[in-house]
């Protein structure tokens, strides 16, 4: 039987946040930096476990985007993973539904940088590419991303998007998007 919890980042204990550390350096293969860890840090995760052993992760984590002249509260997902031995069997899309709750009820958009292997999964469940050019609010100031224009996707809520306009994200360190 598996479990499916929500809690804040500061209602997981040590334990637990060494286990989905554990898990997501698994999944990724060592390809889950420090920054990526912090990226998922500080707001609500997503937890799947199954006879006790966590076997899935999502967080949504709030971060401040700028379109069409409006500051916008966007719920960003990262580190959703399922252990590989558990995949095709709808983990990540209790994950998903789970996040994109979240996003809808809480932020004015949700948001994502999609790999390769992702997008299909994403663009099923409704989220749309971002169409228009990229850009970060970097330390030397606003700075386009064109790596990035492709990968981020979102999942519009209440606030009206024109996703052929310009998005652009707050600095942090590692991948920006």
């Amino acid at each position: 039987m598996t479990d499916l919890s929500t809690a804040h980042t500061a209602d997981l204990g040590a334990a637990t946040l060494t286990a989905v550390r554990g898990l997501l350096d698994e999944v990724f293969e060592g390809d889950f930096s420090d920054d990526d860890w912090d990226h998922s840090l500080g707001g609500m995760h997503v937890l799947v476990h199954e006879s006790g052993g966590l076997i899935g992760h999502g967080s949504i984590v709030q971060r401040q985007f700028v379109h069409d002249g409006r500051a916008l509260r966007a719920g960003y997902v990262e580190a959703v993973a399922v252990r590989a031995d558990r995949r095709r069997r709808g983990h990540a899309g209790r994950i998903m539904a789970e996040l994109e709750r979240i996003a809808r009820n809480a932020y004015d958009l949700g948001a994502l940088s999609a790999s390769e292997e992702g997008i299909a999964f994403y663009t099923a469940r409704g989220w749309s590419r971002w169409q228009g050019p990229t850009s970060v609010l970097a330390p030397e100031g606003l700075q386009r991303t064109e790596e990035d224009d492709d990968s981020v996707f979102v999942l519009p809520g209440s606030t009206p998007l024109d996703r052929t306009g310009a998005l652009s994200c707050e600095w942090r360190n590692g991948d920006v998007w």
